[in-house]
């Protein structure tokens, strides 16, 4: 069977801070599931109906049962899981801090075991019919799966629907320059890129979202996706531009957003949806799990994801 989204990067054991505007220092109780920006995309993308896996690795620890059963009940594949017999699955540890922003602490390790991929750990044939491959940036930090994936974007040849969502996180970079260099080389084998304007300034120099797009479209990517907060965002082709609104929403935590933006934006472009619409029903499904606490447990199916939308805009791009 034919994938219709693979994705690559990232994956912990995620601890989410029940208590709103409490920091770190402060006592708290905490909820358990997964996350990793790629790995959440993927979930989302199964919750939405698509034959979903990730490219990835744990640890041979205690904590990979529960990862591997988490990833299987949303209905991800897990045949490219790996597992690093001596690594330790990383956990991250969320505070909201505020809500829409929340402190966000990484444990990773020296080396954990998703910057292990090899190319053999995905047969060529998997990455070249897949027919969305998404990259996160900050899987081409460090270790071999850096190399694997531009390894896998050769492959690929850059056709349709090859997406680097740009993902920058600070902390997994040992130099910003490194972070530019990496994503430059991803986009121009990529034809679809995702950032937010802080993200496009750190990988292209542009955070003016009509500029930032001039320059990807100039690069030859074929949708370029600027993400503008409060402004909603901006979806680019050489043939149109959009610009969706935020849903008026109560933001209850604010990670995860981007991530079901992205299983929605995988499931609208398979479908073949216009501009409009393929903005609306991703921008709604980052809207939902905004609105929500947990990130891969709140990914909506595509009857609520739909409801959602009927209940907080104008129009559904059923």
């Amino acid at each position: 069977m034919t994938l219709d989204l693979l994705s690559v990067g990232r994956i912990s054991v995620d601890l989410y801070a029940q208590e709103s505007h409490h920091s770190f220092s402060d006592p708290q109780t905490f909820m358990k599931s997964i996350g990793g920006s790629p790995t959440n995309v993927a979930v989302a993308a199964a919750r939405l109906g698509l034959a979903s896996a990730i490219a990835t690795k744990v640890g041979g620890d205690l904590l990979a049962p529960f990862v591997l059963a988490k990833l299987a009940s949303f209905g991800v594949d897990t045949s490219f899981v790996g597992t690093e017999p001596q690594g330790q699955t990383p956990v991250v540890l969320a505070s909201l801090d505020p809500p829409a922003d929340p402190a966000i602490i990484f444990y990773r390790g020296a080396a954990a075991p998703d910057t292990t991929i090899e190319p053999s750990d995905v047969p060529e044939q998997v990455v070249r019919d897949c027919r969305v491959l998404w990259i996160s940036a900050c899987a081409l930090a460090v270790g071999t799966t850096a190399t694997t994936c531009t390894t896998w974007l050769q492959q690929r040849g850059r056709v349709e629907h090859t997406i680097i969502d740009l993902d920058y996180r600070p902390s997994l970079w040992a130099d910003p320059a490194d972070a530019r260099r990496a994503a430059q080389v991803a986009i121009d084998a990529s034809t679809v890129v995702v950032g937010n304007r802080d993200e496009c300034e750190m990988a292209i120099g542009e955070s003016d979202p009509d500029a930032a797009a001039d320059h990807l479209l100039g690069r030859g990517v074929t949708l370029a996706i600027v993400k503008m907060g409060a402004q909603g965002v901006l979806l680019a082709s050489m043939q149109e531009r959009v610009r969706v609104r935020p849903l008026p929403i109560e933001v209850r935590c604010g990670l995860g957003a981007g991530d079901a933006f992205g299983g929605a934006l995988a499931y609208g472009l398979l479908q073949g949806m216009p501009l409009d619409r393929l903005g609306e029903l991703a921008n709604g499904a980052g809207a939902y799990v905004a609105a929500r606490l947990m990130c891969a447990d709140a990914m909506p199916d595509l009857p609520s994801l739909l409801a959602f939308l009927g209940e907080h805009s104008k129009g559904s791009p059923a």
